[in-house]
């Protein structure tokens, strides 16, 4: 698949979709049509960001082939902006999660678009540049902040990089 798949990409690779994800060559990334409407990603990494305290996950792991034949209706609940994320896997496993782009960037803590703009949450490029106020870090002032204790062990570490 190159580009944004679509979801009849997806119905029709989902156990490849898994491969991938086992393998490790592939990560979170958006489907639709024509635009980024739902997410799919690694149940670790929707583990690993709170998905389970943050959403209502059914107790079951749809199989590849019950996806496939529900997917249609999760991406329609999905552009209603209703529905919940869909566990998915082989064997009753929880190995991946299908949800919207609103409900990925609920998991990470992203901020929405502005209104009538469409971004792929998955690949969203973020501002690097210094804040106006910013300036160089200075560690003296940062272990002064941090307490005795921090300045301490500053002055260990100088005395012992320079003995």
């Amino acid at each position: 698949m190159t580009g944004l798949p679509s979801v009849d990409d997806i119905r029709a690779d989902l156990p490849a979709v898994l491969a991938r994800f086992r393998a490790g060559r592939t990560r979170a990334f958006s489907f639709g049509a024509g635009v980024p409407e739902a997410v799919l990603l690694t149940y670790d990494e929707f583990e690993d960001l709170g998905g389970e305290t943050k959403f209502t996950v059914g107790a079951t792991v749809l199989e590849p082939a019950a996806l496939a034949e529900r997917l249609p209706a999760v991406m329609a609940a999905a552009r209603a902006g209703s529905g919940d994320p869909v566990v998915w896997g082989e064997s009753g496993e929880p190995e991946a999660v299908i949800l919207s782009t609103a409900q990925y960037r609920h998991l990470r803590g992203d901020d929405d678009p502005p209104p009538g703009i469409t971004d792929d949450p998955t690949v969203r490029p973020y501002t690097t540049q210094p804040m106006p106020d910013s300036r160089p870090l200075n560690l003296d002032e940062w272990a002064a902040s941090m307490g005795p204790e921090t300045q301490q062990i500053l002055e260990e570490l100088r005395r012992e990089d320079n003995p």
